[in-house]
């Protein structure tokens, strides 16, 4: 099989699916944004060939480069895993001729608002939400809805751009915000109070051959506004066993069906809290912030090999063990600036080492990242271990006990 792969080299994670794909066989050819001498030796020895154009989200500019290679070889398919680069591949795919995820799917998983509708339609259970244009039609949902509510561009990933708005000024607050940086159209939701977390599928044909739920601690919203706060997300290995998680995995399969996600990664956010378990959102790609590295950890499998089986073979060969619950914590510094030290590393490594599978402290004088930029911006912990409240516990002790002094 012949596969187009979009943007191989960046960010870094992207070369481990270039890998899988080679790994089970695949032709690969790559198309990104890079200088095809900036990439090193091994990710060229897993490529075929690597085409360079501008932008991979310029979609003429990818159609001509995929025009072209089809006229030296049948492709067989074309896939893409970053956010952005998912509709772009999609209306691509479709003018071409080429099998995997259609415009419309691609479209429903990016338009917040539209992708509510639909699945509200179909009976799956979400907040009330809506695209608005202007600030009457903002006021005339914050009337109907009430406070609080959600306010986010229409097409964000995660919580990018996403605020919470309690009253009108800090609605018309949040408007003009949006309207300063040139974003006409917004997606209001209605707030949802619960417990967080994401259920993520490796699917073929719409259905789950490999699935993952992750809880987050606290919530994203809080967890991207506050500084004291280290946020964890942890990957649980009770999924098949603990009660509440045959509904989750129910909805996913609805919410695939009815968007029409086909063989696919997909990433769906909820919540669960006093209205029951609510859908929030879903990418039809990979999650983010390092999570498939989790589920790698977590339970004995090559997921990227996995995922280009699935996409090459339509099948996949490796079971998940559950042997571990995984998880990260995110480890902000003490004021933005740079990197000073840190303080805590050695009794942490002392207490739980054998647990660490993965950290990142960059060194002294590394520039600080803004706290909103993410569970990976900073400095970071990865551990795993066979009982998830233990895990859980670790954690936070971890949290407690690494500094990151900057300023």
């Amino acid at each position: 099989m012949n596969v187009i792969f979009v943007e191989p080299a960046f960010p870094a994670y992207q070369r481990q699916f270039v890998r899988g794909l080679h790994a089970v066989g695949a032709t690969v050819i790559g198309i990104g944004e890079r200088p095809g001498e900036w990439l090193d030796d091994e990710l060229r020895g897993w490529l075929h060939h690597y085409h360079q154009i501008g932008s991979v989200t310029d979609v003429g500019a990818l159609h001509d480069a995929v025009r072209w290679v089809q006229d030296k070889l049948w492709v067989d398919r074309l896939e893409a895993t970053i956010e952005a680069h998912i509709l772009p591949a999609a209306e691509v795919r479709e003018a071409c001729g080429i099998p995997g995820t259609s415009r419309r799917t691609a479209w429903l998983c990016r338009d917040k608002p539209a992708m509510k509708e639909a699945l509200r339609s179909a009976g799956v259970p979400t907040a009330a939400s809506a695209a608005v244009d202007s600030s009457d039609e903002a006021h005339a949902f914050a009337a109907a809805v009430g406070y609080p509510l959600i306010i986010k561009p229409r097409a964000a990933a995660g919580a990018s751009g996403t605020s919470r708005v309690d009253n009108d000024t800090q609605l018309d607050a949040a408007l003009a915000q949006f309207g300063a940086e040139g974003v006409g159209s917004v997606a209001l939701e209605e707030f949802v109070e619960g417990h967080e977390g994401f259920y993520d599928t490796l699917s073929i044909n719409g259905h789950a051959a490999y699935d993952f739920v992750c809880h987050y601690y606290p919530n994203v919203l809080e967890a991207m506004r506050t500084r004291w706060i280290s946020p964890q997300f942890v990957s649980t290995n009770r999924v098949d066993a603990a009660d509440g998680y045959g509904e989750l995995k129910e909805m996913g399969h609805r919410v695939n069906e009815v968007l029409g996600i086909g063989t696919s990664a997909t990433h769906m956010e909820w919540f669960s809290g006093p209205k029951g378990l609510r859908f929030s959102e879903i990418g039809c790609r990979p999650s983010g912030v390092g999570a498939w590295d989790l589920y790698v950890a977590g339970n004995d499998v090559d997921l990227y090999t996995e995922w280009a089986r699935a996409v090459v073979h339509g099948d996949v060969h490796a079971p998940l063990s559950r042997r571990y619950a995984a998880g990260m914590i995110a480890l902000r510094p003490t004021a933005d600036g740079q990197i000073h030290g840190y303080s805590g590393v050695e009794e942490m490594q002392q207490q739980y080492g054998e647990w660490v599978f993965d950290a990142h402290l960059p060194p002294a004088g590394t520039p600080t990242q803004a706290v909103e930029a993410g569970y990976m911006a900073n400095a970071y912990v990865r551990l795993k271990h066979p009982d998830f409240d233990v895990l859980r516990g670790m954690l936070n002790d971890v949290g407690e006990t690494i500094t990151v002094h900057a300023g």
